[in-house]
């Protein structure tokens, strides 16, 4: 099984526990779950948090974090023990480097929806990259799990 993560930048004080649940939720009938995250905003970081304590939790299965990078970021040179303490894998997508750097985003998260059986979103806004995320996923009939964000978050933010 492969999942991978859709979600706005800001996380408003959303914890990892609604994202283990249903990484729980598809571990439950699988052995091997491989995650896909972007490693860009506070969804993603909480994403591959809840991945590492889902992993703490059943050593017993295969679960893999890997980091799906648009283009290359000199901070994999100079942090790179941080990326091999944190992630099982660290992907370059190499054939995005025709592509602009403002369309890479976008090609990488399609790339990543491309290789995901499932998308757990947290998508509240009609605009952005992770709603044009969680819409391709749909277009591609992708299953979905969507995380509600907390109560009493202005819509503007």
């Amino acid at each position: 099984m492969i999942c991978t993560f859709a979600g706005h930048r800001e996380v408003f004080g959303l914890s990892q526990w609604p994202v283990v649940e249903a990484l729980e939720t598809l571990l439950s009938t699988e052995q091997e779950l491989i995650c896909y995250v972007g490693g860009m905003g506070e969804f993603d970081r909480l994403c591959a948090c809840a991945v590492r304590t889902l992993k703490s939790r059943h050593q017993d299965k295969r679960i893999r974090l890997i980091l799906v990078l648009p283009y290359m970021y000199q901070r994999l040179n100079t942090d790179g023990e941080y990326y091999r303490k944190n992630f099982d894998e660290v992907i370059v997508l190499h054939e995005l480097a025709q592509v602009h750097y403002k369309k890479a985003v976008t090609a990488r998260n399609r790339w990543m929806v491309d290789q995901a059986d499932q998308l757990i979103a947290l998508v509240w806004r009609e605009h952005g990259g992770a709603w044009q995320t969680l819409q391709y996923a749909q277009r591609r009939g992708k299953h979905i799990v969507s995380i509600k964000r907390k109560e009493n978050v202005p819509d503007g933010a």
